[in-house]
């Protein structure tokens, strides 16, 4: 009987920890939700120019969370390039911010010109920026999707064919 209250007793506990808390982990490692206003920040690309999200209010906003030594972020950002850049770069409503975690601007241009892409990037020292949106810890790569309002409208981690074409129709929906 002890044990069986001891055991309810934690499960009481542990569950109000989890409804109290501000940064509720979820199983991928996000700290947001679908349907959260997206947390603002501001960075700079590599090229020097600042960038702050808020500032695209209006604007469909793609974030990928990325790093050189990422070798699942290498094997999808071909895949962005060609099915999400090259379609939308001219497109005033969107917008597609490539952020490298806690990497030097050297390594993050670098890295730019080996994948072969031409979307921005910009960088995220000490991970501060990818600490808005998922556990300081937690992997990449990862998309955020941000609709005109604001809004977070979707959330990828890793490399998944099927979860890439269902981001890109969200892009695609959203921008019609």
């Amino acid at each position: 009987m002890k044990v069986k209250n001891s055991f309810w007793m934690m499960t009481i506990a542990a569950l109000g920890f989890a409804l109290t808390s501000n940064t509720v982990e979820d199983e991928r490692g996000y700290i947001v939700k679908v349907g959260d206003k997206a947390p603002d920040f501001t960075v700079q690309t590599t090229t020097g120019k600042a960038f702050k999200l808020s500032e695209m209010r209006g604007k469909i906003v793609m974030l990928q969370f990325t790093a050189s030594w990422c070798g699942v972020c290498r094997k999808e950002m071909p895949f962005i390039e060609s099915d999400i850049w090259k379609k939308y770069r001219d497109n005033p409503k969107f917008c597609l911010m490539g952020i490298d975690r806690d990497e030097p601007l050297k390594t993050v241009v670098e890295f730019g010109k080996k994948t072969g892409i031409s979307y921005p990037l910009a960088l995220d020292p000490g991970a501060d920026v990818f600490a808005l949106y998922a556990d300081r810890k937690a992997g990449i790569t990862r998309n955020v999707i941000i609709d005109a309002e604001g809004r977070i409208v979707m959330l990828t981690r890793l490399y998944d064919e099927k979860e890439f074409k269902a981001m890109c129709e969200k892009i695609d929906a959203l921008l019609k």
